[in-house]
């Protein structure tokens, strides 16, 4: 799979996962065994504890405000750790489009020297203005339809640029969808029928990878969505169930507990649908008995400084900052609706093994 200048031996890119489910060590070791390894740059003022590099102003024990939240000197030691594993090859970092102060953590992922840079979370129309400095940075929008690519495309012109690639994402996806409710229950919205709107709309502009992303679990479904003409496809529930996954071992327990009746989509601040693992959290909001509500690390523009937080009950960055502190009765624990579906932790190479040659 090319993307920009790059050669991913395999057609699999790992998904970014948030508040250290995919930092240095998973990332690294997808890159090494030849797919495309991606940083979340989310929460990264949580990798504190790992590194003696990093200082982080804090509140509670939480990283204050957008600066810490979102730290430069965490994301660089973050990407030079994972370098560490996987040498030059390809990799990635995902950047919320809906966070706070986006532009400049897209410039702190290529200044730390990432290859590709993911977003989604919103229809970044203007992603190529934080990238003009560093033209060999791959640039893969995530889209939930035709319609998002080509206003994508036809904003892009300014800067004299198209995609890279495009991740369409489907609505069976970890965390937030790009659909209401209603949408994400519905046919048509599909992935596998969204691909091909995508993959037509896609060909009016240029000759840029489609890869598919939201349910993808097995060897099969790469093919299948490979034959529907993408050019990869990106996972990452399955990746959790890795023992080289930055998570706690608790929240891989949550995971390889779960019934395919505990992963539901629940309300976030962030104003749509969030697909996790029903918990404790969940019980606790309904009783009045979760955590108080208070914005410290200000992290995403829609929940307007916690205020959508208190509506919905939780602070998102507060939940899944728990959830990587291993704090199960109080985490959020976000996967997609495969999670069920994880019964042993294994290595990245194993994984990596059974999703080319097959179970």
């Amino acid at each position: 799979m090319k993307i920009g200048k790059y050669e991913i031996k395999h057609p699999i890119i790992q998904g970014g996962m948030g508040v250290g489910i995919s930092w240095d060590q998973l990332a690294g070791n997808v890159s090494l065994e030849g797919g495309l390894g991606v940083i979340s740059a989310v929460g990264t003022g949580y990798y504190r504890n790992k590194s003696e590099n990093v200082q982080i102003i804090t509140k509670k024990d939480k990283p204050k405000d957008v600066a810490n939240f979102y730290s430069r000197d965490s994301l660089f030691e973050i990407v030079k750790n994972a370098r560490k594993i996987c040498g030059d090859a390809p990799l990635g970092c995902n950047v919320l489009y809906a966070i706070n102060d986006y532009g400049r953590v897209v410039r702190d992922a290529c200044e730390a020297g990432v290859n590709i840079i993911i977003t989604g979370a919103g229809i970044p129309t203007n992603m190529p203005e934080f990238t003009k400095d560093y033209p060999d940075v791959a640039l893969i929008p995530i889209v939930s339809s035709a319609r998002a690519l080509k206003l994508i495309c036809k904003k892009w012109k300014r800067y004299n640029k198209l995609p890279d690639a495009v991740i369409v994402e489907g609505p069976l996806s970890g965390g937030h969808q790009g659909f209401t409710y209603d949408q994400c229950m519905q046919e048509e919205y599909q992935l596998e029928n969204i691909v091909g709107p995508v993959i037509e709309e896609a060909k009016q502009w240029g000759n840029f990878p489609i890869i598919a992303a939201g349910g993808v679990w097995d060897k099969n479904d790469i093919d299948k969505y490979l034959a529907m003409g993408c050019s990869g496809v990106q996972m990452a529930t399955r990746f959790i169930g890795t023992f080289e996954c930055d998570a706690d071992a608790k929240l891989k327990n949550v995971l390889l507990n779960a019934k395919e009746e505990d992963i539901t989509l629940m309300k976030s601040p962030v104003g749509l649908p969030a697909r996790g693992v029903r918990t404790n959290l969940q019980f606790s909001i309904e009783n009045n008995t979760a955590p108080k509500v208070q914005c410290i690390s200000n992290c995403v523009a829609p929940c307007n400084r916690g205020h959508e937080a208190k509506i919905v009950g939780y602070c998102i960055a507060d939940r899944l900052g728990a959830a990587y502190n291993g704090d199960v009765d109080t985490g959020l624990f976000f996967t997609g609706s495969n999670g069920y579906r994880i019964n042993k932790i294994i290595s990245v190479k194993e994984l990596m093994q059974k999703l080319t040659i097959g179970e």
